[in-house]
């Protein structure tokens, strides 16, 4: 490979975690569960100048809004429902199958060598909704590989998602969404 050109690292979704968590509220939240989901299918590609500048990197990620799979502890009816509600009455999976985040602006601080942290604005398109969106990470990079790690929050109505509410309005499912990542990639023909 000549010195100048680009460098393509691919998301390893066995060695990735990336998970969304809902948060109770209402009335009667206490006796409510704030659920936890992985996200199971997802991929995606960051590509780096010669050197590995960040500032200058590209980064597209996809995940299948169908592949959340509830990660709590609790009863398979309970499951079956929770999973059934957030397919089919929140995210719609049937009509926006597809979650995807493409990187608009990258900036980021060497903390050490091949340790950085980074800030990544982009567009985030959910429920047929396209945001702008930023948000910190870790970043982790070694001739063969690139690790990321972070969280972000994002609210449900700014994707046009309908928060779902139980026992008659008096629990609900709060607006906000908590994201947590770490996602392993590997260099392409490495």
């Amino acid at each position: 490979m000549s010195g100048d050109e680009t460098v393509t690292y691919r998301t390893d979704p066995r060695r990735s975690r990336f998970t969304v968590r809902a948060f109770a509220g209402g009335m009667l939240s206490m006796l409510a569960h704030s659920p936890t989901f992985a996200v199971r299918e997802f991929e995606g590609e960051a590509e780096l100048a010669p050197g590995g500048a960040l500032e200058n990197a590209s980064l597209r990620l996809r995940a299948g809004a169908d592949s959340l799979e509830l990660t709590d502890n609790m009863s398979e009816k309970d499951r079956r429902e929770i999973a059934r509600t957030m397919r089919e009455d929140v995210l719609e999976t049937g009509r926006y199958p597809d979650i995807v985040f493409e990187a608009t602006g990258i900036s980021a601080d060497k903390i050490t060598e091949g340790w950085y942290r980074a800030n990544i604005t982009g567009d985030l398109t959910l429920h047929g909704v396209t945001n702008r969106c930023s948000f910190g990470a870790q970043v982790w990079l070694t001739p063969e590989t690139l690790r990321a790690q972070g969280e972000f929050a994002l609210r449900q109505t700014d994707y046009n998602i309908r928060l779902v509410s139980a026992a008659g309005g008096t629990i609900k499912v709060k607006d906000e969404l908590r994201f947590s990542f770490d996602i392993m990639c590997n260099k392409e023909g490495g």
